[in-house]
């Protein structure tokens, strides 16, 4: 029985909401169904406005069903990476390793240290001019926006106003896959930075020398 001066709530009220809360569970699931065949046909970043279009759906609803969708594919060997406004399916960033023995990968070239540093200033600080990594790098940066251009590490972000109109920069999807992230919400707090780029060089292991960028 209610306490003294509590109203009690009819019966019909609970199950309604109960009902409605299923229901509404039940639109998500079955939206998650139609957005992960289309993102799967996509094979590359989607954006979720294209998304909401294609299925006549707000992006809100998209947002919902990828919610969905990540929770699912939490613990699975395919994961959900989200960039900005683009969604995709990615391998796990766990199974890395396999993943480039199997299509032979192994070899591929480390990041310098310059270029890591650039990296990492491109990361937090996007969108980015070169003028700007110079002065915050002391160094000329022509060579190394150049090499993680062509690693697909950055991306251009078009033109900034002022003097010269020079190009701005930031980091691509390619990115999130080199470091293992699914989104640019798992980038490490600042003062994790120095660990992080340590481990990137492979500095803890003993006598490795980083090749140039």
């Amino acid at each position: 029985m209610p306490e003294a001066g509590e109203i009690a709530q009819p019966n019909g009220a609970a199950s309604s909401a109960s009902t409605d809360t299923a229901n509404n569970t039940e639109a998500v699931r079955t939206l998650a169904v139609r957005v992960e065949a289309l993102v799967f046909a996509a094979g590359e970043p989607v954006a979720i406005s294209a998304l909401a279009a294609a299925l006549e759906v707000t992006p809100a609803e998209v947002e919902a069903a990828l919610g969905w969708l990540a929770e699912q594919y939490a613990d699975r060997g395919i994961r959900l990476q989200q960039m900005r406004n683009t969604v995709r399916f990615v391998t796990a960033p766990e199974l890395a390793e396999a993943v480039q023995r199997l299509l032979g990968m192994e070899g591929a070239a480390r990041l310098s240290a310059a270029a890591l540093e650039t990296l990492a200033i491109i990361a937090y600080l996007q969108p980015i001019t070169r003028p700007q990594l110079e002065m915050i790098r002391g160094v000329n940066c022509d060579g190394v926006i150049t090499t993680l251009l062509a690693r697909n590490l950055i991306q251009e972000l078009g033109r900034a106003e002022g003097p010269g109109h020079p190009m701005r920069y930031g980091v691509s999807d390619e990115f999130l896959n080199h470091f293992g992230l699914l989104s640019l919400a798992e980038l490490p707090p600042l003062e994790h930075l120095d660990v992080v780029v340590s481990q990137a060089l492979g500095a803890d292991k003993p006598g490795h020398q980083p090749s140039a960028a």
